[in-house]
């Protein structure tokens, strides 16, 4: 056997579990444009005809949209104030020497180890004791507990991934500690930054557990979808709404990618 089969095999192999892992993972999910567009109100096969009667009460359904936008609210306070405490204690772990800085670090990482259900039932214990009543502010609450550890973990390695003589050149310079991360340090950290508010704005938007212990009257967007699957009538909106929500998760990182790739052929162009 030459060299040259023999390291064409296992590629050929990798390619075969690359397809039959986005098959896995992605054809599930075409599903739901599918179905979206199926006239009938019933998942099954064989389809009955082409409508769009769904988006139409789909575009309706104050109530979806209502927690829709309840969603996208949390989703973005709690990301970027996880992601502003993420910044400071990324920067903090790899730039300083804290005294007892494991055990710092292991509590603030333990939202990731820790069941769901436990955080949720722990601050609904202790908002009921403080006596805060349940509402989105709760939610975002306990969205920003569980995400600034996955904020810290996608910052810390663009902390420790640049040259830190950057900052040295900057203080030499005369500028203080202050102006030094905003006009230097930032910059440089500002891919993960949005790495960051991206990656805990899925975690909340997605999140169910502690929004339906810490939610009271107002709910989010998959408290709502849970709740709709009792009802068979109701499935096509919800059907549609996962259709756009794909599409716009799609244009998204579409959008993101096409950026980062500009910025960098825009910065390699000075060289």
């Amino acid at each position: 056997m030459s060299e040259a089969s023999y390291i064409d095999r296992p590629n050929r192999l990798l390619r075969i579990y690359a397809m039959g892992y986005l098959v896995f993972l992605y054809g599930p999910i075409l599903f739901l444009p599918l179905f979206s567009f199926n006239d009938s109100p019933y998942i099954a096969f064989p389809l009955k005809g082409f409508t769009t009667e769904w988006y139409v009460s789909m575009f309706n359904d104050a109530p979806m949209w209502a927690t829709l936008w309840n969603s996208v609210k949390v989703g973005l306070v709690s990301s970027c104030v996880a992601t502003f405490f993420g910044l400071f204690g990324a920067r903090a772990i790899t730039r300083y020497k804290l005294p007892g800085e494991k055990p710092i670090v292991f509590v603030i990482m333990l939202p990731l180890v820790i069941p769901g259900i436990i955080i949720g039932v722990a601050l609904l214990i202790l908002l009921g004791q403080l006596g805060v009543q349940l509402s989105l502010v709760t939610v975002t609450i306990g969205h920003v507990l569980i995400s600034v550890p996955f904020a810290m973990a996608t910052l810390i390695p663009r902390f420790e991934g640049f040259d830190k003589s950057m900052e040295e050149a900057s203080a030499d310079l005369g500028a203080n500690a202050w102006w030094t991360f905003w006009l230097v340090t930032f910059p440089m950290v500002f891919p993960g930054v949005v790495a960051s508010v991206l990656l805990c704005f899925t975690i909340s938007f997605d999140e169910f557990i502690i929004a339906f212990l810490l939610s009271g009257n107002e709910g989010t967007l998959p408290l709502f979808i849970y709740g709709q699957l009792r009802f068979p009538a109701r499935l096509p909106g919800v059907l549609c709404m996962g259709t756009i929500i794909i599409a716009v998760s799609f244009a998204v990182v579409f959008i993101s990618q096409w950026l980062k790739r500009r910025g960098l052929d825009e910065s390699t162009k000075g060289f």
